[in-house]
């Protein structure tokens, strides 16, 4: 059943596209600003770009650059909200 709010495509899969790119981009940023002890993103900025839809880059961006992978906080919800995305996108799509 989709949703009774009419959104466009092309608008949610730039949205999507642009959040999940903001996460994988700053996941790459922190990785390489801990290795040189500069000054980093802070934990809930990067789970929140998670949150807002970027959850597929931030899951991307903790493999690709092997950061925060031992940390708790991300190993469960960064996975978690990528599940609970795919759901909402599933039940958005209609299928």
């Amino acid at each position: 059943m989709p949703l009774p709010v009419d959104i466009p495509q092309f608008a949610l899969c730039a949205y999507l596209l642009l959040a999940n790119l903001a996460a994988f981009i700053a996941y790459g940023v922190d990785k390489h600003r801990a290795r040189r002890h500069a000054w980093r993103i802070p934990e809930a900025t990067l789970l929140g770009l998670a949150a807002i839809g970027g959850s597929l880059g931030a899951w991307l961006g903790m493999k690709t650059f092997y950061h925060k992978t031992l940390h708790w906080k991300f190993r469960i919800v960064v996975p978690l909200l990528l599940f609970l995305h795919a759901v909402l996108l599933y039940y958005i799509s209609g299928l």
